[in-house]
């Protein structure tokens, strides 16, 4: 009886495993951004230029998915020189204590015919809090090299402050510099990874 039920379940999950997918992020046509305001009345949009996305599907859509998010904190860019320095220094990301910054997810939830709710735990500067995503799926095609890829585009929020980004100045007439609030974007175009290339 023990060996029939220790087969039962070596059977369970070799099934599992067979109709799992995974999905790994292109550099090259993928992007994370973020947006925050400035002197209350603009705003700047940077990039992270090092960061890497694996997705493993569990089903013939996506729900129930997980995710795992790694980004180098030292590839900030927001096309200014000095600012970049400042962000990755102990006021903003302390890039070289915390030279990375994870996602991992805890939950990928259906919420509409192409869009899902991605719950999962963020890790900045050493700090994890809880953050919940939206993520739209804008399909899956055939690229012109035989290769499958799918897209999506991923938003959310975060308060900087409760990941220690705590930096500021008061302004003058009124506000603060740097706004609160961190608008994320991920433009994430993924390949799909071959059985011989899991294998191994």
């Amino acid at each position: 009886m023990k060996t029939f039920f220790l087969s039962f379940l070596l059977l369970i999950s070799t099934v599992a495993f067979a109709n799992e997918t995974t999905w790994k992020s292109d550099a090259s046509h993928s992007k994370a951004l973020f947006t925050v305001s400035h002197m209350v009345v603009s705003e700047v949009t940077g990039r992270f230029n090092d960061f890497d996305v694996t997705l493993v599907q569990n089903g013939s859509d996506f729900s129930g998915s997980k995710v795992n998010v790694t980004i180098k904190t030292t590839s900030v860019n927001t096309d200014n020189d000095g600012r970049d320095k400042h962000l990755r220094s102990e006021d903003f990301f302390s890039a070289e204590k915390f030279p990375e910054a994870t996602f991992t997810s805890t939950e990928f939830k259906k919420s509409g015919e192409n869009t899902y709710k991605v719950t999962g735990n963020l890790t900045l500067r050493g700090v994890t809090k809880q953050v919940v995503l939206d993520a739209k799926y804008n399909g899956t095609m055939k690229s012109p090299w035989g290769n499958e890829v799918a897209g999506f585009k991923v938003t959310g929020a975060i308060k900087r402050t409760d990941f220690g980004l705590a930096w500021n100045k008061a302004l003058e007439a009124g506000g603060i510099l740097v706004g609160e609030d961190i608008e994320l974007t991920f433009q994430l175009e993924f390949g799909k990874e071959k059985k011989e290339d899991v294998k191994k």
